[in-house]
């Protein structure tokens, strides 16, 4: 009978032990506190350039504060190839208000983007830098391969999470995009980005759409492209006679105007000289599908805008299904 009385008080020990054991392996779990974006690169010794550069920006409070939004980090590496590349030799010496924005261009605003979102598809999303008129720069991802943006940028360490948004490591600083940028990265402008080069080398098209500045020649940002897609090539033969074929590229293009979708006449037509010589026409609502219908030199009229307001630093791209002809 003295034995069974102690039972209990036996397992009650028993239990207190173990309790105590589990308490104690509750207390031994090393965890982590949670981190804002700004704390987590202070954490990550390949990200200590990055961090020099949001406090030299400025930028500490709003990568701190609270929200959603993806940041692409580029590696002390990226950072150091990059100020060569722009003839730098320390970040100190990068004007404020142009590291700025570099750095806004790698902040996309109010979503916290999982590399999975991204996987074997491409696309455009804004970033907080800002273009012509204030518009929100245009970055382009590709994840057929990996994931990559610009057509440089290449995601390394993927889906870092922290308390305001999510982090994704890249081995390159992605530059204010121009025009070119776009037609380069896109492979829908694949055929559209070989006529610009290789098919008319007489005319540095490359060069003409890369232009921030004021030129003698009046070719002067910002430009207005309406950029044919692969299919649209495939639909004409595309001449071999080269100056030909310039006079229809540049019939694609206007000079000194940033014209986005919503600077067009909403029920009507916005009608704009080219490069070219002739005028081209949008007219809006769209029909068949399209955003916007165009007339071009040569006065067809069965020619859509698909997509728009791809924006660049130095312009703005809208996507067509159709190649447009000068008169």
């Amino acid at each position: 009978m003295k034995i069974l009385r102690k039972l209990p008080l036996v397992l009650l020990m028993v239990s207190l032990f173990w309790s105590c054991s589990d308490d104690d392996d509750a207390v031994m779990v090393s965890t982590t506190p949670p981190m804002n974006i700004v704390e987590t690169a202070q954490a990550t010794s390949n990200l200590s350039i990055l961090v020099e550069a949001v406090i030299q920006t400025d930028l500490v409070g709003a990568l701190t504060s609270s929200g959603e939004r993806t940041v692409l980090a580029p590696t002390n590496e990226a950072f150091t190839d990059f100020l060569a590349a722009k003839g730098f030799n320390s970040l100190a010496e990068v004007p404020n208000d142009v590291l700025t924005q570099i750095l806004l261009n790698h902040v996309i605003d109010g979503s916290n983007i999982e590399s999975s979102a991204l996987a074997n598809s491409t696309g455009y999303t804004t970033t907080l830098a800002s273009g012509p008129n204030n518009s929100n720069l245009s970055l382009f991802w590709n994840g057929n391969n990996g994931v990559q943006f610009n057509g440089g940028a290449t995601v390394t360490t993927a889906d870092i999470s922290t308390t305001n948004g999510i982090v994704h490591i890249v081995d390159q600083v992605i530059d204010l995009p121009t025009v070119t940028t776009f037609a380069v990265a896109d492979p829908t402008f694949d055929t559209l980005q070989e006529a610009l080069t290789n098919l008319t080398p007489a005319t540095d098209f490359a060069s003409i759409l890369t232009r921030t500045e004021i030129n003698a020649d009046g070719i002067n940002p910002n430009f207005t492209v309406f950029a044919p897609t692969n299919d649209a090539f495939a639909a004409i033969t595309v001449p071999s006679d080269e100056a030909v074929l310039t006079n229809i590229l540049l019939h694609h293009v206007i000079s000194g105007a940033n014209v986005r979708s919503s600077d067009l006449n909403a029920n009507g037509d916005t009608t704009a000289q080219t490069l070219e010589g002739d005028n081209i026409t949008v007219t809006l609502p769209g029909t068949g599908g399209n955003i916007a219908d165009m007339t071009d030199g040569s006065g067809n009229t069965d020619i859509g805008i698909i997509a728009v307001d791809v924006q660049a630093l130095n312009g703005v791209i809208h996507a067509i299904n159709k190649v447009l002809l000068p008169m």
